[in-house]
């Protein structure tokens, strides 16, 4: 067995799992959760019905590649949703499709990290913890870079070492990020991308929440937007992560995209043949009238601003929380340490929340996640304002 597999640490949902089964909730009480980030909007009909009529494929392989149509429209969608120049991403050179954006973080990893060299893998503290194993997996060590409220939740790259910089193969990003919902400014993307180029390494950028946003007319900014205002208009060492999951409400799809440096894309292209991972016929087809349609995800984000506002009316004045800038999460800080936090609220509401510790790993400077939890405001509008009044009540028994 690869001797990398005990270096993985239970998923945070498999903690979650242990730290509820010490109590029993309320029986009376329906149970409510905020703590896993799958939306439960209702998808689009157009693209279920455009797979269901496309069903038949199923019959038939699918190109690692994925169609030219689909390639396509993805180009013409993140061209015109970052501000790039025409034809700047060629459908045949920049864009991969993929199942989903986990899958293909997970991957992208074990492409790219020469493990025959002395390998770090730089990442956000707290993070989605695919990172993490995904590096350890391609025998590299994770280093985590703290985002506090301090550092409006952004990592503190000059905190960095020049002794790590010169040994980092790769750097992941997460914006809007999870869970905190910071968007990187435009300034630190920019920053990034100049030390890329000065200890050569590659940018992962996770962007599955970049279609998540409160303001219409301000868009959070991504790394190929970026890339092109700087000048480097073949993306060089950047790549970006997206997702139909949270933009389309079609996490069980599992479509998404990989997009960027050609050269790196056709390495990517040659460890995805052998991987044996193509997109299925029917999912590339459907996908492609998801890209196409913004409708439908204006609406989308509408539903969040709605929910966002409800649940934090209530709980103004009761817990400590703010908006984020993106995303569906609340970060909010806990009176108490944040696994009694959630067991108990568990046990007295039925409402399940996350641990931020869970998502964070310890540092010299803490852990990161500590007396925090993460909130995802994924149900109903109704259940999430019920949710609210109910922890609203635990914080009462709390003084």
């Amino acid at each position: 067995m690869n001797p990398n597999l005990a270096l993985l640490q239970p998923y945070p949902f498999e903690k979650l799992n242990q730290l509820k089964g010490q109590v029993s909730p309320p029986e009376q009480l329906n149970h409510i959760a905020l703590s896993i980030g799958e939306p439960k909007h209702e998808p689009p009909q157009f693209v279920l019905d455009e797979m269901q009529l496309h069903l038949g494929k199923v019959a038939n392989y699918a190109a690692t590649k994925g169609l030219p149509e689909l390639r396509q429209a993805i180009a013409l969608w993140a061209e015109k949703r970052f501000n790039l120049s025409a034809q700047s991403l060629d459908p045949e050179k920049h864009i991969l499709p993929v199942n989903g954006s986990r899958e293909a973080l997970f991957a992208f990893t074990q492409a790219v990290v020469d493990a025959t060299q002395p390998a770090k893998v730089v990442m956000p503290n707290p993070f989605y913890q695919i990172y993490e194993g995904a590096a350890l997996l391609a025998g590299a060590e994770p280093v985590f870079a703290n985002c506090t409220g301090s550092s409006n939740y952004l990592a503190d790259l000059d905190s960095i070492s020049e002794a790590i910089w010169q040994k980092t193969q790769m750097i992941f990003i997460c914006t809007p990020g999870n869970p905190t919902g910071a968007v990187i400014p435009m300034e630190q993307l920019k920053q990034l991308i100049n030390l890329s180029e000065k200890y050569d390494f590659i940018i992962a950028s996770d962007e599955c929440y970049s279609e998540l946003y409160f303001d219409e007319q301000t868009p959070p900014p991504g790394l190929l937007q970026a890339c092109q205002e700087l000048g480097n208009t073949s993306f060089e060492r950047c790549v970006v992560f997206h997702s139909l999951s949270k933009r389309s409400n079609l996490p069980g799809l599992r479509s998404g995209f990989v997009a960027g440096d050609a050269e790196i894309m056709q390495k990517f292209l040659l460890y995805r043949t052998y991987h044996g991972c193509a997109m299925p016929l029917h999912t590339q087809l459907a996908s492609i009238t998801a890209w196409d349609d913004e409708e439908h995800v204006i609406k989308n984000r509408e539903a969040y601003r709605q929910k966002f506002d409800a649940v934090l009316s209530i709980l103004d004045g009761h817990l400590s929380v703010e908006k984020p800038e993106a995303s569906f999460y609340l970060w909010p800080e806990t009176p108490i340490a944040d696994t009694d936090f959630a067991q108990q609220l568990f046990a007295q509401q039925n409402v399940t929340v996350l641990p931020g510790s869970y998502l964070a790993r310890d540092t010299a400077q803490g852990n990161p996640g500590q007396n925090r939890v993460r909130m995802a405001l994924v149900a109903s509008i109704q259940e999430c304002i019920d949710a609210a009044n109910r922890i609203k009540t635990f914080m009462s028994t709390l003084g």
